[in-house]
Formats: structure tokens, C-alpha cells, sequence
């Protein structure tokens, strides 16, 4: 047996003694001959990611004002320059990892040999890596190897890896400054705690910066390197005293630092937050922002920004969510609809109307953003509601008569009685359905009191005028888009809802029976109030890379989609929603709204979901109520609205008032602003 272990030893040792040699022969040979001409062959991807130096970064995730509200990352790590890192905590990872760091070739000859002897005799572990072949193993591990087999294969222990390592350590030892691979090593290091890099590891620890590390600190995180789960301060705080204090000593012994300064250093405290742990990553850890950030990583990733690329790239993503907006609609949400209410969602969506752009402004639900029972990371207020919003389409069929001079706003409709039998509104098998309205009204109202007032029949009878494929093709234009991307029957490669609307002439298509978001309705709006410019909605704005370098996501141009004066004579039209008379007048005045607004409330026929849309020079925005549980039943309205077998929820209820109130509190102090004056042209219609 003894003499089996002296073989095996003999074996060790010559093997370890041939990677000295070659790493030495490289190191003098300056990087020259049989083993420069290997890296040449089959290591030139790995010296090129190397010299890029390019690591994993979070990504930060911020509001108008430049405030986190999210972290996106794989590894928390934020990557900083040499000059804010610290001297002690350069001093000190020499000190106790690489003492002769200054003056090797990349590999050391000499601390390998004398690791080797030391293990192969069974006294206590060292090791005999240089930091530089550290930074290639931890490249290996943290930036190339993304699956659990490529991970375990750039720590295993492999004479083959160590060979490698030593000659992509020697190579870039010639190229890059000691200074370049020591920050390059202390950016990439794993320090415990979901901590990657010296910066965060400060943060997550200290609560300050790399640059202001004393020595003390930079002493714990040094010794931390060698094992991070077993030298933790905060679980194994006795461990971690007496490493810190052994790399003080070190940093002594070899005249780093004088012995009154180590003495005061090695009498200190620990000094490491209670609380030491890095922000909880993704949309998850947003909070009320939860829903707007998952809105956000849509839109780049739509935009061309992968997933990867923004847990790994490092971008700085500046939105245009306001917080105090979004406290306010947070707020009005919750108060409708009480989080904890089973089966009935709020969800809201403020968007800035403008000539070049449609920032959004907020968003949110009563939901709490999750993953937990109760909870919900469903994107509820830019993802289609497939219960529909009612009558709000009667915008789209409105507009439709102005642009074709079929009716002008003042021009008087017919309000057939409720029952009207309509030639257009028929069900699959041809068979006409009666269309109903939920009270008597006049036998004729003005376009504008008909928007107000919302018959159905009024709306269905001027349809049979303007024709379905005009109405859809509106709705798309002013901001309803996933009408053409959203299968009708649900399946994906199937005809979408907007083209069977179309071919089949589906006059219901007024009465709102589509599915749609908060996120379009508020965006129609704008572009009502934004003079007929539509533009897509916008949370961004601005993009940086790591290097600060602007980068700017793909997205469609704004264009004029409706003659101005056409949205301004509708959004004159639609002013009478909070007016006596009008579906959200009662909702108006219990949240104390005195600013004009263009408005128009919705239900669906089952009261299954209501919907309010509005907008006011300065901002536009939609509230929808709805079941989101998978089998909707009918909604009553109370406090709080709920299921039940007859719903009693209409628009004008939890909907307008959740609009109301939010609106009314974010605009509070700003100018009361008129709505514009309808254009002459379309008061009365050019067929009338």
C-alpha cells in the first residue's frame, strides 16, 4: 500500500513538476515556441475574450428621475475602474492570494512548487494559482460557461484546465498592465452573498464604495476569496475575524502596511450590515412598479434588446414612469377594487399625448405583483382583457361617420327603440339579433349626446352607414394594434380578430366585444388629444450601454392617422360624458372633478368587465375592471365590486371612478386647460 501511495505521489509531483516547467518555459521564451504555437491554434476565442475583459453586469432599471426601480441581472455584479478601488483593498488581495503578483510572468513557478510539496505531504491546503490564472479560471466559471456542465468543468480539477490556464495567464500577462488584471480580478471575483465584484461586495457589506474600502474591509473581502460560504461574516463571524485578521497580519509581514496600522486594524470590528444582501432581482423586486417594469423588458425585447442582454449587458434604462402618477393610480386601483378581491382586476394606464412621442406615464393594477397566491405577474394592464371594454369602441364608429361625412357631431342620429333588428347584426348562422339598450332614450340625439348617453342601437344603425371594415381599420389607427396580431379564435397562425371582423362584417365589433388593454385605450386617447398624431406608447427614455454609449430601440414613427380637426371636434364631442345627462356624470362628481374631459365609459354585455377612457389636454388614460379569473362571471358594482349572477358594473361606476380619482390627484396644481373647439367642417357632417 506504501508503496502504491509513493508511486501515485511520484506521479503528482512529475506531472505538476511538467506544468511548472511549461508555464516557466513560456513565461521566458516570452510567450514564443511549442507553447505560444497551441494558444495560437486552439485558444485564440478564449485570448480574444480575454483582452475584450468584457463580464456579466446587471442592468438598472430606472424612473423619470433617474431612481431604481428595478435590477435586471444574472450575476449582481458592477464592474468599476482601477482608479475607484481602493490601495488597501489591492494591497490586501496580493497579500493573501499573490504575494509575488509584481514580479511573475503570470505564472509563479516557484508558489506552485511549494503548494505542490506542501499537499502531496498532507499539511494544510495552499494553492499555487497566480490571481491572473484566478481571473481565467473565474472567466471560465462567470462569463463563458452557461450550462452545469461547462461550470463544473472550469473548476475541475484537470492538469489539462491548470495547463491551459497557465498559458492564457502567461499571454495575458504580457499584454495587459498588473494594474488592468488586478481590477479585471477584483471586478470578477465572487465574494459570498450573490456579491460578484469588489463594488458590490462594498455595497452588499459596508454599505459604501470599492474606492472607499479602509482597510479593515478590504482585509475581510480579501480573505473572503478563498471560500466566501465559509468565511460569511454574518453566519460565521468568528471564522471571518480570524481571516480578515490573518491577512492583516500578512499584509505586516511583508511591509505593506506598519504594525501601529495593522495593530488598529486588527482591533476593529467586523463593521458588515446586519442586513447584507444584494436587491432582490427582476420585476419581482418593483414593487408597485411591477407591472410597468415587465411592460418595459417587453418593449426592448420587442425593440431588439434580448433577455440575455439585459441580465448580462449592463444597460441603464432611464423610463418615463412618473412615481408620484403611479402612487396615485396605485392608489385609486386599490381603493375600487381591494387587492384581495377573488375575481374582479383594476387595472389602469396613464399615457401623455404629444407629436413625437407617447410616453407612458403609469401603470398599474390592484394585484400585487407576483408569483404567490393572491398574486399576479400576468402584464394585466398592457395585455389584452378578453372580456372586452363595451361601448368605448363607439369612439371608432364615431369617428368613422366624421371622417366619412356620414353624421357630423351635432348631426342628429336615429335612437331606434331597444330590440331594433339591424340588417348588418346577425349571428353566425345569418339570423338577425336583436340589439338591446339598457334604458329608453330619445328617438333622435345629437352624435355628441349619443357618445354621452351611449345607446347601442344609435351606434349600430349609424354602422350600417360607415360599414364594419372602416370601423375596424379606425380602431387600428388611432392605437387598438393587437387587433391584428391577436387570433380570433385563440390559435396561433389563425385569422386576426380584425380581419374576420372585417370579412364578416361583425357589427357587434361597436359594441366593443374585442378584447383590449388599458395600455391602447389610453394610447387612443392620446392620440385624440394629440390632435389625430398617433405614436407608439413609449416607457423609455433613454437606453445607455456600459460604456454610456446611447442606444436607441427600434420602434415605429409617429404619423398622422386622423385629419386634426377630426380629433379635435370628437374630443369636443366626447365632453359631455361627465355632464349631467352622461354615463360617467355621477362617478365625476363623487370624486370632486371639475377639468373638462373628453371621456366615454364602457360595458360589456354581460357585465363581465367595464371599462373608462379620457383624456385631458395634458394626459390620457383607461381604467378596466374586470373577472380575471379563467371562467369570467358577471361583476355587481359595490365596496368592492364583486361576482355574482346578474352584474350590476357599468363603465360609468368603479371604472370612471377609479379614473377620476387618480387623474384628478395627478393633475392637481396643473392649469385647467379647455378641451379644443370642434372644426366648422364636422359639426354637421358633408352627406347630411
Amino acid at each position: 500500500m506504501r508503496v502504491k501511495q509513493a508511486a501515485a505521489r511520484l506521479t503528482v509531483l512529475t506531472v505538476a513538476a511538467g506544468l511548472i516547467l511549461a508555464a516557466s518555459v513560456l513565461t521566458t521564451l516570452g510567450g514564443t515556441g511549442l507553447m505560444a504555437s497551441r494558444i495560437n491554434r486552439s485558444t485564440i476565442d478564449d485570448i480574444a475574450d480575454l483582452r475584450a475583459g468584457i463580464l456579466p453586469t446587471m442592468t438598472t432599471v430606472t424612473d423619470s428621475g433617474g431612481k431604481p426601480i428595478a435590477y435586471l441581472y444574472d450575476q449582481y455584479r458592477d464592474p468599476v475602474a482601477a482608479s475607484e478601488i481602493s490601495p488597501a483593498m489591492k494591497a490586501a488581495i496580493v497579500a493573501i492570494e499573490d504575494r509575488r503578483f509584481h514580479s511573475h510572468g503570470g505564472v509563479d513557478g516557484r508558489a506552485a512548487l511549494r503548494a505542490l510539496v506542501n499537499n502531496s505531504g498532507g499539511g494544510p491546503r495552499q494553492g499555487g494559482s497566480t490571481l491572473t490564472q484566478q481571473y481565467v479560471k473565474n472567466f471560465d466559471l462567470y462569463v463563458r460557461a452557461q450550462t452545469d456542465a461547462q461550470r463544473q468543468a472550469a473548476v475541475a480539477p484537470s492538469y489539462t484546465r491548470k495547463l491551459m490556464e497557465a498559458e492564457l495567464a502567461v499571454t495575458l500577462d504580457r499584454e495587459l498592465s498588473k494594474d488592468e488584471i488586478l481590477t479585471r480580478y477584483l471586478n470578477i471575483v465572487y465574494l459570498g452573498r450573490s456579491a460578484y465584484g469588489v463594488e458590490t461586495a462594498a455595497r452588499v457589506y459596508f454599505g459604501t464604495t470599492a474606492g472607499e474600502l479602509t482597510l479593515p474591509q478590504a482585509a475581510l473581502l480579501a480573505g473572503m476569496v478563498q471560500s466566501p460560504a465559509e468565511y460569511d461574516p454574518i453566519r460565521r463571524p468568528g471564522a471571518a475575524l480570524g481571516r480578515r485578521n490573518l491577512v492583516i497580519e500578512q499584509m505586516r509581514q511583508q511591509g505593506l502596511i506598519t504594525e501601529p496600522r495593522a495593530a488598529a486594524a486588527t482591533a476593529a470590528p467586523l463593521g458588515v450590515q446586519d442586513d447584507a444582501a444584494v436587491p432582490a432581482g427582476g420585476c419581482f423586486a418593483a414593487g408597485d412598479a411591477g407591472f410597468f417594469c415587465t411592460y418595459v423588458v417587453a418593449y426592448l425585447e420587442q425593440a431588439g434588446i434580448t433577455a440575455e442582454q439585459l441580465t448580462r449587458g449592463g444597460y441603464t434604462v432611464r423610463t418615463t414612469l412618473d412615481r408620484d402618477a403611479l402612487a396615485r393610480v396605485k392608489a385609486a386601483v386599490d381603493d375600487q377594487v381591494d387587492p384581495a378581491t377573488p375575481k374582479v382586476a383594476n387595472v389602469m394606464t396613464v399615457v401623455a399625448p404629444g407629436a413625437d412621442a407617447h410616453p407612458v406615464v403609469a401603470m398599474a393594477a390592484n394585484r400585487t405583483y407576483g408569483n404567490r397566491p393572491g398574486q399576479s405577474s400576468f402584464g394585466m394592464p398592457y395585455r389584452a382583457d378578453n372580456t372586452g371594454v363595451g361601448s368605448v369602441y363607439k369612439i371608432f364608429t364615431a369617428a368613422t361617420a366624421l371622417e366619412q361625412g356620414v353624421a357630423g357631431i351635432d348631426s342628429m342620429l336615429d335612437v331606434p327603440a331597444s330590440g331594433y333588428t339591424s340588417p348588418i347584426y346577425r349571428d353566425d348562422n345569418g339570423i338577425p339579433i336583436p340589439v338591446t339598450n339598457v334604458k329608453d332614450y330619445p328617438a333622435q340625439l345629437s352624435l355628441a349626446d349619443a357618445l354621452a348617453q351611449s345607446p347601442n342601437t344609435a351606434f349600430v344603425k349609424l354602422l350600417e352607414s360607415t360599414g364594419v371594415p372602416a370601423v375596424v381599420d379606425m380602431a387600428e389607427r388611432l392605437g387598438v394594434t393587437s387587433l391584428a396580431t391577436t387570433p380570433a379564435d385563440g390559435k396561433p397562425g389563425a385569422p386576426s380578430i380584425a380581419d374576420v371582423a372585417r370579412s364578416r362584417r361583425q357589427a357587434s365589433f361597436t359594441l366593443g366585444v374585442s378584447p383590449t388593454s388599458s395600455l391602447e385605450l389610453a394610447n387612443v386617447a392620446a392620440t385624440l388629444a394629440g390632435r389625430g398624431t398617433w405614436c407608439p406608447p413609449n416607457p423609455i427614455e433613454s437606453v445607455t450601454d456600459r460604456a454610456g454609449v446611447l442606444v436607441t430601440p427600434a420602434q415605429a414613427p409617429c404619423r398622422q392617422v386622423l385629419d386634426p380637426g377630426i380629433a379635435d371636434t370628437l374630443m369636443d364631442g366626447l365632453g359631455n360624458d361627465d355632464r349631467e345627462g352622461g354615463t360617467s356624470a355621477e362617478a365625476a362628481s363623487s370624486e370632486g372633478w371639475t377639468r373638462p374631459v373628453a371621456g366615454k365609459t364602457g360595458t360589456t354585455q354581460e357585465h363581465k368587465s367595464a371599462a373608462f377612457v379620457g383624456a385631458t389636454p395634458q394626459l390620457a388614460g383607461a381604467s378596466i375592471v374586470f373577472d380575471d379569473s379563467p371562467s369570467p362571471q358577471p361583476i355587481c358594482d359595490g365596496s368592492p365590486p364583486y361576482s355574482c349572477a346578474e352584474g350590476t358594473l357599468y363603465g360609468g361606476t368603479a371604472p370612471a371612478r377609479t379614473w377620476y380619482r387618480a387623474m384628478g390627484e395627478i393633475l392637481a396644481g396643473e392649469p385647467v386647460l379647455p378641451l379644443p373647439d370642434p372644426d366648422p367642417r364636422y359639426l354637421r357632417g358633408r352627406n347630411s
